[in-house]
Formats: structure tokens, C-alpha cells, sequence
């Protein structure tokens, strides 16, 4: 994770001295917000993929979590991700924005200032490279996924992801490569940092939104799937669903697109890639290298 500069409220800054003070309320009570973004190398130069779109859920999140007032418009937060990558001299990498609050220790919000992050540095497939086509071995946590009046679940405070960070380490330590969350009620929800989709007799389902983070690479792959006229649903699957489904595939700004081989040592499928993840996935891949029809729509050049 090299990154020799990090953009800090406003300036550029070598990354040793980008510090936040031990005794930040987001140190102690997890009162901050992030956003994971990818800049890819394509033939026509440096593109951030739905740079704009990232922003403004940062923006979102803090909205949600209770920031009055964002100290940053989303414009200027996207010119200070790519002016980020340029002082960095990245052709390619990840970009994590970052909101932090500076003040005294305590639980009230408003007694603290709103501050604004960004890295870069390089990082591969989030889940390994062999993974994008052989495929990953999941299980069903039993960590359930925050309950949607608990913790805002359209936010991606940092926070929450003490539940994602408890369901992955425990996948990791049983032998597999992720873990598979349920909602309360029992039905799926996502994975520890990942959405998922399933693929049965060629139609293509996946989890409804109230209790997941709208993912944009989800929103991205189901506009994707229309395009290519495919069937797409919405709504409640059962845990018994994904062991039945002919495909299952994750997703994410880390985990690009990713199959699923087997889930809790049941076979997905014929155990590998499946067609309509193979069809998305190299839909998706055009789309960042500047190639796909929705190319010009989403990516911002360096």
C-alpha cells in the first residue's frame, strides 16, 4: 500500500505526515465515512471508474450519519482524486476517500469538524486473480448483517464494518476466501464487502435493497445484464436459493467481478465460471478499459 502523497482537507501532503490524532472520535466510535474507487490503465490513458457517483455517496453517507455541513461540493473532491493519482504517477490504483472528525472525545456529532481524506496506492484483485475465473469457496456467516434501523445501512460508515471485518476473519479462519451474510429476517443480504448475484435458468437474481449498500459496481453490472437483455429481479432469496442456483457471482470496487464456485462445500453450478458471469465480467472489463458502450458515461479521465 505505497502512496507517497495523500490528499489532506485541501493539500497535498507526503504520507508521513498525513495523521489523524489518536484521540479522533472516528479512532474511538467509528464516526467516520469511506468510499473505495478504482482508476484504471486503458489504451486511451488513466480512467476512474464512476468517480462522480462515489462522491457523492461519501457526501451521502455523512448526510446519513449526521454531518451538518460536508466541508467539500463532490466537484471538488473528485478534482482532488485525480490530482492525487497525477502526484503519485499511478496509471492504475485504488482511491480511498475518507471523512474523519476532529475533536473532543464523546458521543454528540456536533461538537466536531468534519475532515476529509484521500489515498491512492496500487492493489490488485481483491480476491486473487486466479479467482476471476476459477472461482471463490464461500460460507454463510453466522454473523448476521446490521439491522436496517441499528445501523444505516445505505452509508458506508466505518463502523459498520466491525460486523464485516468479524464475518470475513471467521470465513478466513474455517478455510474459505468469504463470507456470505443474511439480513435479520434470515434472507440474503451480502458478502463482508461485496454484493452478490445469483443466475438461475439463464435470469439473473439479487437481494433487494433495503437492507444491503446499494454497491456501485452492483449498479453497474445490473445496467450491464439489461443492456445485454438479460432478466433481472429483485427481491428476498433464501439461503436454501444459493445452493440451487446454476451461477453466483460477487461483486465490488475491490473485487471487480468475481464467480463463486461452492458455498458452505455445496458445488454452485458445474464448480467454475458459468456463462452469464463470463458474459458480465468481460462486459464489466470492457467498460473500465474505455472499450463498452458505457464508457464515456463512466469513466473520468486522469
Amino acid at each position: 500500500m505505497k502512496s507517497d502523497f495523500i490528499w489532506m482537507n485541501g493539500e497535498l501532503v507526503p504520507a508521513a505526515q498525513a495523521l489523524v490524532p489518536v484521540l479522533s472520535p472516528t479512532l474511538h466510535y467509528g464516526l467516520g465515512a469511506f468510499e473505495g474507487i478504482r482508476c484504471y490503465a486503458t489504451p486511451t490513458g488513466s480512467m476512474v471508474f464512476r468517480l462522480q457517483d462515489h462522491m457523492q455517496r461519501l457526501i451521502a453517507s455523512s448526510h446519513i450519519m449526521g454531518v451538518r455541513t460536508f466541508p467539500y461540493s463532490q466537484q471538488e473532491l473528485c478534482e482532488a482524486a485525480l490530482a492525487t493519482i497525477r502526484k503519485n504517477k499511478f496509471t492504475s490504483c485504488y482511491i480511498r476517500p475518507l471523512l474523519y472528525m476532529d475533536g473532543p472525545l464523546g458521543l454528540n456529532l456536533d461538537v466536531s469538524e468534519p475532515k476529509v481524506a484521500i489515498a491512492t496506492w496500487e492493489w490488485g484483485t481483491y480476491l486473487g486473480a486466479d479467482a476471476l475465473e476459477a472461482g471463490v469457496h464461500m460460507m454463510v456467516s453466522s454473523y448476521t448483517r446490521h439491522h436496517i434501523n441499528a445501523t444505516m445501512t445505505k452509508s458506508k460508515i466505518t463502523g459498520n464494518y466491525v460486523n464485516s471485518v468479524m464475518a470475513k476473519t471467521l470465513a478466513l479462519r474455517s478455510g474459505y476466501d468469504e463470507a456470505i451474510m443474511l439480513d435479520p429476517e434470515g434472507y440474503l443480504a451480502e458478502c463482508s464487502g461485496e454484493n452478490i448475484f445469483l443466475v438461475r435458468n439463464g435470469e439473473i437474481y439479487l437481494p433487494g435493497r433495503a437492507t444491503i449498500l446499494e454497491g456501485i459496481t452492483r449498479d453497474s453490472l445490473y445496467k450491464l445484464a439489461r443492456d445485454a437483455g438479460y432478466t433481472v429481479h429483485e427481491g428476498q432469496i433464501s439461503r436454501d436459493q444459493l445452493y440451487i442456483a446454476d451461477e453466483v457471482f460477487v461483486c465490488g470496487t475491490a473485487a471487480e467481478v468475481t464467480p463463486v464456485r461452492a458455498i458452505d462445500h455445496r458445488t454452485v453450478g458445474a464448480g467454475r465460471r458459468g456463462p452469464v458471469t463470463k458474459a458480465l465480467q468481460d462486459a464489466f472489463f470492457e467498460t473500465v478499459n474505455g472499450k463498452g458502450k458505457r464508457s464515456a458515461e463512466w469513466l473520468s479521465k486522469v
